[in-house]
């Protein structure tokens, strides 16, 4: 894959992501712990046909009984981010969570130092308190106005750029070792995770075929293609080109859940919203500056 395939790709797959809200506003009767059972269930689906055809059922099978710890503490990881994100899609505004997710690139700097022992940038210090302004205005406008849902959905969102951070700072630490063991399989494990644990709370079951069909496409066009697409394009694009690329879900998801679901974005999550990914684009910006 040349650079410029790449970034076609990585484009396409925030694209792909970035219709989960205006979708899920579409949906008839399935709600909440529902709503994620369905995704992560089609997705597991789609994953084990993909990378089955990917990499043969023999070599799926190896990946995932020798994967060791890393592998399945990878997958627990994809399974917080899927689980969280459509719980947080369910209580709050497509705006508040989207925002809230573009966090990731932030605070996974932030565990590479902890962690890792990375040295950050003064930089990327400055876009982690400047990101940090903006999410503490929308939690402070949720506070003010009493509104416990919008609250409760904004934490649970939160939920998702923290797993990212522990995910890509694990997956950072195995790419220094001298044979970094393939981790394609635990997108999977996430997605088999995630259903198992909402299946038991998903009950019973209220989804229409019109709702199934939605959540077939989210689960398979929405989450498992386009993550096999990024972990593709992730081999040839640097860190800041991922994570500029990836604002694109941002942005493209608030304007088809105000496009298509009338979904507008309060002035408090325009405003912290602003803030976040100013400071993301900065840092990410001056990052691929210089490493030019």
């Amino acid at each position: 894959m040349s650079h410029r395939q790449a970034v076609w790709v990585t484009v396409a797959a925030a694209l792909m992501w970035s219709m989960a809200g205006v979708v899920t506003r579409q949906l008839e009767a399935a709600r909440s712990f529902e709503v994620t059972f369905w995704r992560s269930a089609f997705s597991a689906t789609a994953l084990l046909l993909l990378l089955g055809g990917l990499r043969g059922p023999a070599e799926l099978r190896r990946i995932l009984l020798q994967g060791g710890r890393a592998l399945w503490l990878s997958g627990l990881c994809w399974a917080v981010m899927f689980t969280a994100f459509m719980l947080a899609l369910t209580l709050t505004s497509v705006a508040n969570v989207l925002v809230t997710l573009a966090l990731g690139p932030l605070l996974t700097a932030l565990g590479a130092r902890v962690v890792l022992g990375h040295r950050l940038a003064a930089r990327t210090w400055g876009a982690i308190a400047l990101a940090g302004v903006g999410i503490a205005w929308m939690y402070g406008h949720a506070l003010q106005a009493g509104d416990a849902r919008q609250l409760l959905g904004t934490a649970v969102a939160l939920c998702v750029p923290v797993a990212v951070a522990v995910n890509w700072t694990l997956l950072q630490h195995l790419k220094a070792q001298d044979s970094p063991p393939d981790m394609l399989g635990a997108v999977l494990i996430g997605s088999l995770l995630s259903a198992a644990v909402m299946a038991p709370l998903a009950l019973p079951f209220a989804a229409s075929w019109h709702d199934l069909s939605l959540l077939a496409l989210l689960g398979s066009v929405q989450l498992a293609l386009p993550c096999l697409m990024a972990v593709a394009a992730a081999r040839v694009l640097s860190g800041p080109e991922m994570a500029l690329l990836g604002l694109l879900e941002v942005v493209l998801g608030v304007l088809w859940a105000w496009l298509g679901a009338n979904e507008a974005p309060s002035a408090a999550v325009l405003g912290g919203g602003v803030l976040v990914l100013f400071a993301l684009a900065g840092n990410e910006m001056l990052a691929l500056r210089r490493r030019r």
